[in-house]
């Protein structure tokens, strides 16, 4: 099992230690040659998601990434990660990826100040412990977008086909079970 995991910006480090535990290969996408090998998912980090934004298209691996998306490949957004894949953001004129049929708003629960930790239950996961660091949330769901976990009432994590966007942290708490859950759904899914 062979993970990308974008590290262009963020906390993509914190993911590759989680994918190690989980007994995982990882690798990181820095340039478009990158991408020339095979791989079984994607992981978009936590960060900030115009600067990811911008870097993926001045590197050239935007097109390429959204295709494989789009194609079927599994990927895990986190936080700036669910950003950019997201087909509306209410408070952001900027669209990414655009793949996963959700609106969020950025930074709902405000600045840094604003971070909190929480423990909630994830569909098919179980409770894990959750950080919220200038975290967004999901406003409202497309059509097919299952809701995975809420706190406080808000969503805070949505799986769409061969995707999962989450509001949180997962790799920056000790829990692996959100990335296990993740390399399960690469498992079956086979690639592409």
């Amino acid at each position: 099992m062979k993970i990308a995991v974008l590290s262009v910006q963020g906390a993509f480090i914190e993911h590759e230690k989680m994918l190690s535990l989980s007994g995982a290969q990882s690798f990181e996408i820095r340039q478009k040659k990158d991408l020339e090998q095979e791989f079984d998912g994607l992981i978009l980090p936590g960060g900030e998601s115009t600067v990811m934004g911008k870097l993926l298209k001045e590197l050239d691996l935007f097109e390429i990434l959204q295709n494989k998306i789009q194609e079927g490949l599994p990927v895990l957004g986190t936080c700036a990660g669910l950003i950019l894949l997201a087909q509306k953001l209410s408070n952001d004129e900027h669209v990414y990826f655009g793949t996963l049929p959700v609106t969020v708003r950025r930074n709902a629960y405000g600045r840094q100040l604003g971070s909190f930790y929480a423990e909630g239950e994830v569909a098919k996961v179980g409770k894990i412990p959750m950080a919220f660091i200038r975290a967004p949330l999901v406003e409202s769901v497309g059509a097919g977008t299952e809701v995975i976990a809420r706190v406080d009432e808000n969503i805070v994590g949505v799986k769409y086909r061969n995707q999962i966007g989450v509001s949180f942290h997962p790799e920056v708490t000790a829990c692996t079970r959100l990335h296990e859950y993740f390399l399960e759904i690469c498992r079956h899914s086979g690639g592409i």
